[in-house]
């Protein structure tokens, strides 16, 4: 191919495409200079006369874009691509037909881009207007998005300059509503993204003009200030630079001293953020040193402030304190010749790097944002492969160094809104549903990925938009919680269905204890006194908590039967209601034996626990006379009752049982592993909980794990079967 035949391609007018042209085959192997050329006549074919949304004619677009990136030094692949990728999101071309024509690699390319300009336009159209701060971390999430969803980071070139290329055309145009939103989109994510990259001169080009298009008259008073005083400007610091050099040489100290440009966007910000005049601000006119260790950077120090007045409280030592984010650094402001303030930076040539490529990059510092170590080092690999373009002549061995894998331990999904949701890597849809929300999450029932239903346990990756259908009530499945059907990966959202539970427990606890009052005031034969009342007398605030702790056991028998007393009212006389007595009655509390029980209208008694139910107090119990082992007591609600003599059942409450313990049966169902009874034993241990007994039982990879073990009441028993609950890979626990 011929560089004619790539002029010819190009359209009338094309500034910027000729500026590229004419290097394309000092730069370009022939198989390359082929690729392009082809990929440039399939884009003619199909966009000659179309325009895109902001109105720029397509070929000359896809033109002004591949520019840019042949002043990137990409290669061929992604330059073809460039031109391909208009024509798959505007004629809507079959990707196959692209990857036979030019191949796997630039197919991908095109789809991966076409996959980011799907989601550019979901974020304009869903914009959310957040609280105050909410959408930093919004865009935030975006960026990261933006590199999770490609397996190659020169797709996020090519979008960069895409993007690029549509501002400079808008730049020129009249204001309009697409000009604003794309400016705007600017600087909430293709310029910070830029600069995660660093690619600083498409950054520092989008934003100046997006400034233009946002702030004309902020940008053209500041141009108008810069081209007064660009001259002179540089003349300046030509001077201050060619002074501190000599001095340094001088003094032995071997130094690289050069100017830091400012650009119109910078500027505006500072003056915002500061409120200063242009005059006022010192790095206008910056210098930055970079020497080879700390000892020097002192000294470059000293000998730039006996060179130059330094000016009181603009001298920051990071390298003594260093900033959280790790930056180091020495800033100082001196009047530099002519009385001019200058802005200089003072660092070893590591910390220059560690600030360019690592966590205390300049964008870091600068906007405040903060990010986890693994994406940090994915950045600074990144810039690497950029500064390697340099030094790379082959364009196969560039592209190779380019594709990368970008797996992360995080996914970004998208709600139905376009919000951007961050979760880790495995995540499902109720995962998806508790970050939302925790009411959704609990009334998560079915759930849509891409448009199409799930199980709850797929895992979901990055890109896709999730849609979770909720029942109008109800709650999670205990299912969730068991690590082996993979249903919920996240610790909060497993959190949040163990708490839902706890609650069930509580208002559990609330019915029992209800139930246990009314019983003792219907014991006592009391009609007039409330419950709230009584909660009150017993130092409660809140009816709720007393019932809670009076169906826990928390509340013992004997408090409560006083309080009922002390609050009955005249001519209520306590009475045994259901009793049917063994001897005559006495209108008295019979004394408590060994086992804590009371029968009704007996004085003493031998009584066992039923070795079917295992009652503990304060549940409601029934005893049944045996022959020769005294009075067998069981649950009212035991399921052996009511096989037994209904002549031989006499009622029965609990007495003093504190200090007493009651054996109880429990069985655990967890996934298998060898670790799992000795972790059990660790929650007992812990909660000073004696086990009698331990009987396992292996299916496959469940084990059930049936238990016996010594509680005080039923509180104390709550207690330890939730505690049982937090074990890893535990899915039930109950009472049997």
């Amino acid at each position: 191919m011929k560089a004619t035949h790539l002029k010819l391609v190009a359209p009338a007018g094309g500034a910027i495409a000729g500026s590229w042209l004419s290097e394309i085959e000092r730069r370009l192997g022939p198989p390359e200079r082929e690729l392009l050329e082809s990929a440039m006549r399939f884009a003619r074919e199909r966009l000659e006369g179309r325009a895109l949304a902001s109105g720029e004619p397509a070929l000359d677009h896809t033109l002004g874009t591949a520019g840019i990136l042949f002043d990137l030094r990409l290669d061929a692949e992604a330059l073809a691509a460039s031109q391909l990728a208009p024509v798959a999101l505007l004629a809507s071309d079959d990707l196959t037909g692209v990857r036979e024509r030019f191949g796997v690699a630039v197919g991908n390319l095109v789809e991966g881009i076409v996959r980011m300009a799907q989601l550019e336009s979901v974020s304009t159209r869903h914009k959310i207007e957040p609280k105050p701060g909410q959408w930093v971390a919004q865009s935030e999430a975006l960026r990261k998005m933006l590199l999770a969803m490609v397996q190659d980071v020169r797709v996020v070139l090519v979008k960069l300059a895409d993007h690029l290329q549509e501002l400079r055309f808008l730049a020129r145009q009249e204001p309009g509503r697409i000009r604003e939103e794309k400016a705007r989109l600017t600087h909430d994510l293709f310029a910070p993204l830029a600069s995660r990259l660093g690619v600083w001169q498409l950054k520092w080009e989008m934003e100046d003009l997006a400034l233009r298009i946002l702030e004309p008259e902020a940008y053209r008073t500041i141009a108008r200030w810069l081209d007064e005083k660009r001259a002179d400007r540089e003349s300046y610091i030509e001077n201050v630079v060619t002074q501190l050099r000599g001095e340094l040489a001088r003094a032995g100290i071997a130094a690289e001293v050069s100017g830091r440009p400012k650009h119109i966007y910078s500027i505006y910000k500072k003056v915002q953020r500061k409120s200063l005049d242009f005059e006022a601000l010192y790095d206008v006119r910056a210098v930055r040193v970079l020497v080879d260790d700390v000892k020097n950077c002192y000294a470059a120090l000293g000998l730039t402030h006996n060179l130059w007045s330094p000016i009181p409280k603009e001298f920051d030592d990071y390298i003594a304190k260093p900033k959280s984010n790790r930056y180091r650094s020495l800033h100082t402001a001196v009047i530099g010749p002519g009385g001019r303030a200058v802005e200089i930076q003072i660092r070893t040539h590591e910390m220059h790097q560690h600030a360019e490529l690592g966590v205390a990059a300049h964008w870091r510092y600068k906007e405040g944002v903060r990010g986890g170590r693994s994406f940090d080092e994915k950045l600074a690999w990144l810039r690497q492969i950029l500064e390697w373009k340099e030094s790379v002549r082959d364009a196969g061995e560039l592209a190779e160094q380019l594709r990368t894998g970008l797996a992360d331990d995080t996914i970004y999904v998208l709600t139905p809104q376009g919000k951007v949701i961050e979760l880790p890597r495995g995540a499902t849809p109720v995962d998806f549903a508790y970050h939302v929300h925790s009411g959704l999450g609990h009334r998560c029932r079915g759930a849509k990925v891409d448009g199409v239903m799930v199980p709850l346990n797929t895992p979901l990756a990055n890109g896709q938009q999730v849609e979770i259908l909720p029942s109008k009530e109800g709650g999670p499945s205990r299912d969730w919680l068991n690590p082996a059907l993979g249903y919920v990966k996240s610790a909060g959202a497993r959190s949040k269905i163990r708490q839902w539970f706890h609650h069930q427990n509580l208002a559990a606890s609330v019915s029992q204890g209800r139930a246990v009052v009314e019983k003792e005031l219907h014991r006592q034969g009391v009609k007039s006194l409330s419950i709230e009342k009584l909660a009150a007398h017993l130092g409660y605030t809140r009816t709720d908590d007393f019932l809670a702790e009076a169906g826990r056991g928390d509340i013992r028998q004997r408090q409560l039967q006083e309080a009922v007393r002390a609050l009955r009212g005249p001519g209520e006389v306590e009475t045994a209601p259901d009793a049917t007595p063994l001897a005559p009655p006495r209108r008295r509390d019979a004394p408590a034996d060994r086992g804590g029980v009371l029968v009704v209208g007996v004085d003493r008694l031998l009584t066992v626990p039923a070795r079917c139910c295992k009652p503990v107090p304060p549940e409601s119990i029934v005893g049944f006379v045996t022959r020769g082992r005294g009075v067998s007591v069981h649950r009212a609600g035991c399921s052996n009752v009511g096989r037994l003599d209904p002549a031989r059942l006499v009622p029965a409450q609990w007495g003093n049982a504190s200090g007493l313990s009651f054996a109880v049966d429990v069985e655990i169902e967890a996934v298998s592993r060898p670790t799992l009874a000795r972790e059990v034993s660790d929650v007992l241990a812990r909660d000073q909980i004696r086990l009698l007994a331990t009987r396992p039982t292996v299916h496959g990879t469940q084990t059930r794990l049936r238990i016996t073990l010594e509680v005080g009441d039923l509180g104390h028993l709550r207690r330890v079967l939730a505690h049982l609950r937090d074990v890893p890979g535990v899915a039930r626990v109950g009472r049997r």
